[in-house]
């Protein structure tokens, strides 16, 4: 929805603006101004970018348009599933949850929080963890630099996809002057037509200016903001699981736990202490 107000909101603003002072918007109509920067920008980012960022063009658009995909009661169920994980392994011992970190697919406690179950990345990083405890890791700190490391790689990747899209808010106007110089190189080819083609011509190169600045900061470099936002956003979910994992290997009671967990979040879809005990109260058995 933020995508589709957004450029509604652009493209009035300026088309319209430009319209009511008198402009003609058939004079801004130059298809090929736009295929030389467009193509030569995907182009770039195509050179530019390695395959697996390439790869994730189609989920990056669905980043775009959707948002955070973690809406507040994802995080009420990401902190239930934390407290019915530490309980079990604090009342049957660690092998009891070994049934569930061998084979999570299957695993009853976590089928029964679908939108932790559907994270194929979350449950590996619980399942992972909460297996080197069952190996006999007691380390804190020694743990803590491990998810610090795994979690810096995992920035990183997302940082490479922002990179990428703030490459083409960096390039497009450079390209838009290429465009322009290219208009103005075919104009000075009709340098003995009379002053109204000239002046069509000048106008018609002029756009590619108009048009790589527009796209560059416009789209292009809100679009990388906001992908930036949404990773950011995203990555408190694994910050969460990070902060209840620690205090629970710390040897913390499985109710302060989840409250470490709910302090990493950011206040705008943390759920309050009321509404996290709500929740630890309604859990189905998972033994």
């Amino acid at each position: 929805m933020r995508l589709i107000v957004g450029t509604i909101l652009v493209f009035v603003c300026v088309f319209g603006s430009y319209a009511v002072m008198g402009g003609h918007l058939e004079v801004l109509w130059q298809p090929f101004e736009f295929v030389i920067i467009l193509g030569a920008a995907i182009g770039a980012f195509i050179i530019g970018n390695p395959a697996p960022v390439l790869k994730a063009v189609p989920a990056m658009i669905g980043t775009l348009v959707k948002g955070p995909k973690h809406k507040q009661e994802c995080y009420v169920e990401l902190l239930a599933m934390q407290f019915s994980l530490y309980k079990l392994a604090k009342q049957k011992g660690m092998t009891a949850i070994e049934p569930h970190i061998e084979n999570p697919s299957e695993s009853t406690l976590f089928n029964a929080f679908p939108t932790f179950a559907s994270n194929h990345h979350a449950v590996e990083f619980v399942c992972d963890y909460m297996r080197m405890l069952t190996m006999g890791a007691d380390s804190p700190y020694e743990i803590e630099a491990l998810m610090d490391e795994e979690l810096e790689t995992h920035h990183q990747e997302q940082e490479r996809i922002v990179a990428a899209m703030q490459s083409l808010a960096d390039g497009t106007p450079a390209l838009g002057i290429v465009a322009a110089v290219l208009g103005v190189i075919k104009t000075m080819g009709a340098i003995s037509e009379p002053p109204e083609v000239l002046g069509h011509l000048i106008g018609g190169a002029l756009v590619g200016t108009f048009f790589g600045v527009f796209v560059a900061y416009g789209f292009f470099a809100p679009m990388a903001a906001s992908l930036k936002s949404t990773f950011e956003a995203e990555s408190k979910y694994y910050l969460s699981l990070k902060a209840g994992l620690l205090a629970h290997i710390g040897g913390q009671p499985p109710v302060m736990s989840v409250e470490f967990a709910r302090k990493a979040l950011f206040s705008e879809v943390r759920p309050t202490y009321s509404e996290v005990e709500a929740a630890m109260a309604d859990l189905p058995a998972t033994v």
